[in-house]
């Protein structure tokens, strides 16, 4: 579990790309402390389990289904990553609950800069549309933001100074692919009226105590 607040910023130091499988080596110096072999650190959003760690260095490993839902099959060596070490039971919430479970993958379609800020216009799947509300949460590449605007499968995004100074959302391009993660409550709410045998409606909602 993490929170979508990036810790550092680190490099792509080597791939091995094997059967089924990718083996990525990332250089970093922050995440390193007090992590270990088996535990999870997100890159670029992907929540990835360690399997060797190296003086400024870690390697974790990816799988097939990983590596076809998110961006990590275009990584290259020397490709900067958000990173962020999974989240204590005692730490502040100050992001929002990101799983590290990539749901999709969406295209910057704009990147319109005002004063020291950026507005992020992104193209979401159009079958995951419906996980998106103005002012709810979303993580981009491991970033946790909030939509600022919803049109259609396009959300827009206000990027903060601070969080272009320690993410690498400072260096995206148009049309450049972005991993995306929804709410995961949203796709909670999705599965139980898929699967309710009742509807849910106003009538529903007062019975439940709803009723402002």
């Amino acid at each position: 579990m993490f929170t979508g607040l990036i810790e550092e910023i680190g490099s792509i130091e080597k791939i091995v790309r094997l059967q089924g499988k990718i083996n990525l080596t990332v250089k970093a110096n922050k995440v390193l402390t007090d992590s270990k072999i088996d535990d999870s650190i997100a890159v670029n959003g992907i929540c990835l389990t360690v399997v060797d760690i190296q003086k400024n260095s870690f390697t974790v490993q990816a799988v097939n289904e990983t590596i076809e839902k998110s961006t990590i099959k275009n990584w290259r060596n020397g490709n900067l990553v958000n990173l962020e070490r999974a989240m204590k039971i005692s730490d502040r919430l100050g992001g929002h609950i990101v799983q590290g479970h990539v749901d999709g993958i969406g295209t910057i379609n704009k990147i319109n800069k005002i004063s020291d800020t950026i507005e992020l216009e992104i193209i979401l799947p159009v079958d995951k549309n419906i996980y998106t509300i103005e002012k709810g949460s979303i993580a981009i590449d491991g970033i946790s933001l909030t939509i600022a605007k919803k049109n259609g499968n396009k959300i827009i995004l206000a990027v903060i100074p601070h969080t272009l100074k320690n993410t690498i959302l400072i260096n995206k391009k148009v049309n450049e692919k972005v991993n995306i993660e929804f709410d995961f409550f949203a796709k909670y709410i999705e599965n139980y009226l898929n699967n309710s045998k009742e509807s849910l409606n106003k009538n529903k909602l007062k019975s439940w105590g709803y009723d402002k």
